[in-house]
C-alpha cells in the first residue's frame, strides 16, 4: 500500500463519520508519541479513529495491523490531544477497516469502541 491508498482510507472515514453526524475536529494529529488519522466529535463522544488501509490482494485483516503496542500510541496520544485540547466528551477509539486500490475504496468496515471489546489483542 501506497501513502495514497492510505490517504484514501483516511478521506473515506472522514466521510462515513460526517454522514454519520460527527464534525472532524482534525485529521493527522501528531505528537511524541504517535499520529491519530481522525479526531471527530458528536454530542456524546470525542472519537479518535484509526484508519488501515489494506490493498484486495493483501492476506491480513486490516484490523490486525492494529496491535496493542500501537493502541497504546494512539492512547497516550489521545491524553496529548486532551492535555492541550479539554474536552467534556467522553472518550472513545475507534478503527475503520478500508480495502482500496486503484483509487476506489472496495469495501470498509467500522468498529466503535475497538479497544474496549475484545477484538484486539
Amino acid at each position: 500500500m501506497d501513502n495514497s491508498s492510505g490517504a484514501l482510507g483516511e478521506d473515506y472515514a472522514a466521510g462515513f463519520l460526517k454522514n454519520k453526524g460527527y464534525i472532524i475536529i482534525e485529521r493527522n494529529y501528531r505528537s511524541r508519541f504517535g499520529e491519530i488519522d481522525v479526531i471527530a466529535a458528536d454530542s456524546k463522544y470525542i472519537v479518535f479513529v484509526e484508519v488501515k488501509t489494506r490493498s484486495p490482494e493483501c492476506m491480513v485483516s486490516p484490523f490486525e495491523a492494529v496491535t496493542r503496542a500501537k493502541q497504546l500510541k494512539i492512547i497516550k496520544t489521545a491524553a496529548c490531544y486532551l492535555q492541550k485540547n479539554p474536552c467534556r466528551l467522553q472518550p472513545r477509539f475507534d478503527v475503520m477497516g478500508v480495502t482500496a486500490g486503484g483509487g476506489k475504496v472496495f469495501s470498509a468496515e467500522y468498529l466503535e469502541n475497538a479497544f474496549g471489546c475484545g477484538s484486539f489483542g
